[in-house]
């Protein structure tokens, strides 16, 4: 046994899970396992012969450690009687990923540095690519094209939204589960090929398309009419609080006097800029609660007086999830606004982003659940909209930008704009 805790301690330590996470204290083993131990007793563990050296630590330690045991003995067994020489660094990744997944959460995962280091290059808006966002359904497992951004390989292939990622290459196959290996595959160096198959109308169709660097803006807008402004938001990623603000103010200059926000396909983001983006248009109160796990509500995301008063429509859809969410259900409650189009995702609950050790990993973990201001629940459940408007049979959104004539949602939008101005 005493090997076994030698082993666990040992693999942990390699692992440095949450060792190293960002605004997080205490000592390594308080960071991976929780509370402080106050116990006097001790339990000391013999380190392998000839080694000369014991370490001593607390009995609830210890106990905590044993629970690592099977762990370590799995580690052992493959070091002695594996057929080939086995690769530890990755075991040791494989155990990290295996213990977030014991969360049995979607959103909850560990990023190896690889990883990590693409998550922030995909939130700064510059990679190597072709072009596309993918929206991930988390229980249909359904990967849909949500974006095809302009003058991109993606695009000039002919790929369009609502088209079905289907498969990479010759053989992954793709789901939500291995999404993040299909977007690896589909990165590389600038100047190549990758084959990528998607479904549209059940039929298979195949692009061979090139990479190249893409630059994603976050925020498309412009003037619908005299008075009536439009502002597009992809995602709370990167800038894009700024880009809002940045393209409100030029609306403004051009005298619009009511908003549309389309919040169509938006999976969410950063919070923080979803509070930036409602501190726009709400005076003091909250943007939303958080829900902790002892069932405390906390309010962390506040608003200050100064708001703009200009009326607001927005527009969501099945693909509008979390800060998207949090953002239209707090102008909704605390700004006025009317809500068009279909019924939200319904994901409710907020995570926080972590580094991991000293390697350049990191994960995220689900952290609460969030209330509107008004206290209505989100997750599993959406937002409804004040005004329903499904889209027409066979209408897979693949229009031009601010496209009146076939966008049916912007179309009702921009007629309740113009009422507001009444």
């Amino acid at each position: 046994m005493k090997k076994k805790i030698f082993l666990a301690v040992m693999l942990l330590a390699a692992m440095s899970l949450m060792s190293g996470c960002m605004m997080m204290s205490g000592n390594r083993l308080e960071s991976m396992f929780g509370t402080k131990d106050t116990s006097t007793a001790t339990q000391t563990v013999n380190l392998p012969a000839g080694s000369g050296d014991t370490v001593t630590i607390s009995k609830i330690e210890y106990e905590r450690l044993a629970k690592f045991a099977d762990l370590a003995d799995l580690y052992d067994m493959a070091e002695y009687y594996f057929y080939k020489e086995p690769d530890r660094e990755k075991m040791i990744e494989y155990a990290a990923k295996g213990l977030m997944a014991g969360l049995d959460d979607p959103y909850s995962f560990y990023y190896n540095s690889e990883e990590f280091q693409e998550m922030w290059e995909d939130d700064e808006g510059n990679y190597v690519g072709i072009g596309v966002m993918i929206s991930s359904n988390m229980e249909t497992l359904v990967c849909t094209i949500s974006r095809v951004f302009d003058g991109s390989p993606a695009e000039e292939a002919g790929v369009q939204r609502g088209d079905i990622l289907y498969r990479v290459g010759e053989d992954l196959y793709v789901n939500a589960d291995n999404v993040n290996e299909a977007v690896k595959i589909m990165r590389g160096e600038p100047g190549t090929t990758v084959d990528v198959t998607f479904l549209r109308n059940d039929e298979e169709i195949t692009f061979t398309i090139l990479r190249r660097e893409i630059n994603i803006n976050q925020i498309e807008y412009k003037m619908l009419d005299g008075e009536v402004g439009y502002i597009a938001m992809y995602a709370f990623a990167g800038e894009a609080e700024k880009e809002f603000e940045a393209a409100l103010n030029s609306l403004l200059s051009q005298g619009v006097k009511s908003l549309i926000v389309d919040l169509r396909d938006n999976g969410g983001g950063w919070v923080e800029q979803a509070r930036y983006i409602g501190d726009l248009f709400m005076d003091e109160g909250d943007l939303c609660y958080l829900l902790y796990r002892d069932g405390n509500e906390v309010q962390e995301y506040r608003t200050a007086d100064g708001k703009n008063d200009i009326p607001l429509t927005i527009i969501i859809n099945e693909n509008s999830a979390s800060s998207s969410e949090i953002l239209t259900a707090a102008l909704r409650e605390s700004a006025g606004a009317t809500v068009v189009g279909t019924k939200s995702f319904g994901k409710g609950i907020i995570q926080q982003v972590f580094s991991v050790g000293d390697e350049g990993a990191g994960c995220q973990i689900t952290i609460a659940e969030y209330l509107t201001p008004k206290g209505n629940k989100v997750h599993e459940v959406g937002l409804e909209p004040d005004v329903i408007v499904e889209l027409p049979a066979g209408d897979n959104g693949s229009y031009d930008f601010a496209d009146l004539e076939k966008d049916v949602q912007l179309k009702k939008a921009l007629e309740i704009a113009r009422e507001k101005l009444k």
